[in-house]
C-alpha cells in the first residue's frame, strides 16, 4: 500500500507548488505592469559641493528624466508628474533627456499641452537624449521653448544669488554623438560651482577628467528597470552601465543617476520605482568645510 500512495503524495506536492509558482509569477507581473510603473519615489539628497558658495545653502533642485512620452502616456500622469515636482519647491528644475519614446514622435504633444506647468523660481533646463533623436529632436527642442525649458545643447547658463554664480551646463546627447564638452568648456568661465547635465552617465569619466564640474545629472539608465534585489540589472544600455543608478564619486565630482519615470522595451518595472529627485544642495564655507581650489 505505501507504494501506492507515494507516488500521489509526490504528484500532489508537486502540482501544489507547480499552482504556487504560478500564482507568484502572475501577482509579480501585474504588480510590475500596473503598480511599480506608478509608484513614484520621491528621493531627497543633501549634497555638499565643493566650490558652492554660500549664497547658494540648501538650493532646491528637483531632477527628472526619461520621461519617455508613448501611447500609454496619458496627460493625466504628466500632470500628476508635474504636480509632484511643485509639490516639492524647486529653485531649479532639470529634467535630463529622454522626452519621448524613440520613433513615437506623434505623442510630442502630450508633453507640449502639460509640461507648461512646471514651476521654479530659477526656471527650467534639460537636455536632449537618444530617444529624442530617435524620435523628432527638433520637435522636441521646439516644445521645450514653448514651455520655457531651457535646452543647454553644448551651453550653460547662470544662476545669481547677489554676486556668486552658480553655473548650469549641458551637453548635448553623447550617443547621437551630439555633445562637444570642449565647446562648453570654452566659454565657460573658470570659477565658481558648476553641475552638468548629460543624459548619458558613463560620460561622467570624462567630465570629470576636466576637473571643472561639482556634480553630474544623469538618467538613461533606467537604473535597469526591471532588478533583482541586491544583484546588479541583468540589462543595461550602452552608456549606462557603469554608472546606472544614483550617487558616484568620480575624482573630485559627483554624479547622480536619476531611475527615470518612463519605460522602455518593456512595459514593466520591478524593484526599481520611477523617480523624482530633490537635490539639496550645500556649501563647504557654511558647514565649516574648506572649498576646493580649481588645479
Amino acid at each position: 500500500m505505501q507504494n501506492h500512495k507515494q507516488p500521489k503524495k509526490t504528484r500532489r506536492k508537486v502540482f501544489r507548488w507547480f499552482w504556487l509558482v504560478l500564482i507568484l509569477g502572475l501577482c509579480t507581473f501585474l504588480y510590475a505592469y500596473f503598480i511599480e510603473p506608478n509608484w513614484i519615489e520621491v528621493n531627497s539628497l543633501q549634497l555638499t559641493l565643493p566650490h558652492l558658495a554660500q549664497e547658494f545653502s540648501e538650493y532646491r533642485i528637483v531632477q527628472i528624466s526619461d520621461i519617455h512620452v508613448n501611447r500609454r502616456t496619458t496627460k493625466a500622469y504628466l500632470s500628476r508628474i508635474f504636480r509632484l515636482v511643485n509639490q516639492q519647491k524647486p529653485d531649479l528644475i532639470v529634467i535630463t533627456g529622454d522626452f519621448v519614446t524613440g520613433e513615437q514622435e506623434r505623442f510630442i504633444p502630450k508633453l507640449e499641452a502639460t509640461m507648461g506647468e512646471l514651476v521654479a523660481k530659477d526656471g527650467k533646463f534639460g537636455v536632449l537624449g537618444n530617444h529624442d533623436y530617435w524620435a523628432d529632436p527638433i520637435a522636441i527642442a521646439k516644445v521645450m521653448a514653448k514651455t520655457n525649458v531651457v535646452n543647454l545643447d553644448n551651453t550653460y547658463s547662470i544662476v545669481q544669488r547677489g554676486a556668486a554664480k552658480l553655473y548650469i551646463a549641458g551637453v548635448d546627447d553623447v550617443w547621437a554623438g551630439k555633445a562637444s564638452l570642449d565647446q562648453v568648456l570654452k566659454n565657460l568661465p573658470d570659477d565658481g560651482a558648476a553641475i552638468l547635465l548629460a543624459h548619458e552617465p558613463d560620460f561622467g569619466d570624462i567630465s570629470a577628467a576636466t576637473n571643472r564640474f561639482d556634480l553630474q545629472l544623469s538618467g538613461h539608465s533606467h537604473a535597469g528597470q526591471i532588478r533583482i534585489p541586491f544583484f546588479k540589472p541583468p540589462i543595461l544600455p550602452e552608456l549606462g552601465q557603469k554608472y546606472y543608478s544614483g550617487l558616484y564619486q568620480i575624482g573630485s565630482m559627483k554624479l547622480y543617476t536619476n531611475r527615470g519615470l518612463g519605460m522602455t522595451a518593456v512595459h514593466l518595472r520591478f524593484a526599481c520605482r520611477p523617480e523624482i529627485t530633490v537635490l539639496t544642495l550645500r556649501s563647504p564655507q557654511k558647514f565649516g568645510v574648506l572649498g576646493l581650489p580649481r588645479s
